[in-house]
């Protein structure tokens, strides 16, 4: 997936962009120069095509001057993203920072697009003819404010980026991320089971940048396995080239059908462990959690059923989700994992006859406590379906959605499941109201 890059001084509204391009106020937006002190980015979608959107931050010092550090911050988003968003203030028109973020540009040859911000009234659009002296051919005013001229600078950029290059799958091939917090064996895995030395592999965490894909028969299964570079809290990304690997790491796990989620045996279900899971439920693709570093451990802690209720413990959101323990360095317990995510990817494609759904939801009408609102009003439900696979979802048609509670819902994810075996792939239920009936 593509990367578009908002470059821009402080209080230019880079923020602000961002927060109307991916549809959410995700940035905090102030006036003070600066805010934005993490990095952030969030998937759009236009013309029928997804990209990320990152608001670099980052960019600051006078107005003036122009830092070697925002040289080499500048630099490295060139060197990571496909195509720019020069953003300038069109109150203050174009400084001497912009002019050298400018050039930077320029030499580096990625597409450009600048945009003039605060342009809140079509009378203003004279403002913008003194960004052509940058020396871009896409100059476009817009006000992330007001909405204003977005679109059209959307369809510039998608003019701009590169094609997506054809991702063909090979034949019953099933696409693997490796995915996990640096430093937890994560090339050593890839390595492990390809039988070549495929990516760097050292003990200094974040060694792996990009990710690699590698095609292998395992079991007489074909596989692709995609190596990320490791997940590090974003507070803690001290350099730019961390932060846009952490961005690829997310766009390795659309790509992918089953997600390994490698935690160390020694300090497993951190927070960014967690996050990391969220992610892939969000995007819907099977998960497998792998205990890596397992010759590690004491003798009694080697004991798989007191790890597996720490591990149930800390992560119960993910009961579903099957636990395996490994050494990538040793290969004791990889027999296992061909067959576990073969499992895994054909449950994200199961199906349940509408007959047996509805029979379920009889159960649950008659043996079933019901929801109901505050003024009493019941719970009723009228019949439900399977609207599709990968992951499995299901819609529920009731009388009212706003009196489905979390409670019940877990209710019908756990009879769902009864039904039949969706261990490692997440469920989606979708509640939908009369009117839509």
């Amino acid at each position: 997936m593509s990367i578009v890059a908002i470059i821009g001084r402080p209080n230019v509204g880079k923020s602000s962009l961002f927060n109307r391009l991916i549809g959410r106020r995700e940035a905090i937006v102030n006036d003070t120069p600066g805010v934005t002190r993490d990095r952030l980015y969030g998937e759009t979608e236009w013309g029928g095509r997804s990209f990320y959107v990152i608001d670099t931050g980052g960019i600051h010092g006078e107005t003036s001057a122009f830092s070697a550090g925002i040289e080499a911050h500048v630099n490295q988003a060139l060197v990571e993203c496909d195509a720019v968003i020069m953003l300038l203030d069109g109150h203050t028109g174009v400084t001497a920072a912009d002019e050298s973020v400018a050039n930077l540009l320029r030499r580096s040859q990625k597409p450009v697009v600048v945009a003039v911000n605060k342009m809140d009234d079509p009378k203003h659009e004279l403002l913008v003819s003194e960004a052509y002296a940058l020396g871009f051919e896409h100059v476009i005013g817009i006000s992330a404010l007001h909405k204003r001229n977005l679109e059209d600078l959307l369809d510039l950029l998608l003019e701009l980026l590169p094609e997506e290059p054809e991702d063909k799958r090979g034949e019953d091939e099933i696409r693997i991320s490796i995915v996990g917090r640096p430093n937890v064996g994560k090339s050593s895995l890839l390595n492990r089971l390809a039988g070549v030395e495929r990516s760097l592999v050292s003990p200094i965490a974040g060694t792996t940048r990009d990710p690699v894909d590698t095609s292998v028969t395992l079991g007489g299964r074909n596989f692709r396995l995609i190596d990320t570079a490791g997940l590090r809290k974003k507070s803690r990304m001290d350099d730019d080239l961390e932060y846009y690997s952490f961005v690829r790491t997310l766009a390795a796990v659309d790509r992918s059908d089953v997600a390994l989620l490698l935690m160390d045996a020694e300090s497993p279900c951190t927070d960014m462990d967690k996050k990391t899971a969220a992610h892939i439920i969000e995007k819907g693709k099977g998960l497998i959690l792998v205990l890596n570093k397992w010759d590690l451990l004491p003798g009694q802690e080697k004991q798989g059923d007191i790890m597996t209720e720490r591990v149930r413990n800390d992560m119960p959101f993910l009961a579903w989700a099957p636990l395996l323990f490994l050494s990538a360095l040793t290969g004791r317990g990889l027999q296992r994992l061909a067959p576990l995510v073969t499992n895994v990817f054909e449950n994200r494609q199961r199906r349940i006859p509408t007959n047996v759904l509805n029979r379920m939801m009889r159960d649950i009408l008659a043996f079933g406590r019901l929801p109901s609102n505050k003024r009493g009003k019941g719970l009723k439900i009228y019949y439900c379906n399977q609207a599709g696979v990968e992951p499995p979802s299901f819609v529920f048609f009731v009388n009212s959605p706003d009196i489905v509670d979390s409670s019940f819902e877990n209710h019908v994810h756990k009879e769902l499941r009864k039904l039949e075996d969706f261990t490692g792939s997440p469920i989606r239920i979708y509640w939908r109201g009369k009117e839509n009936r």
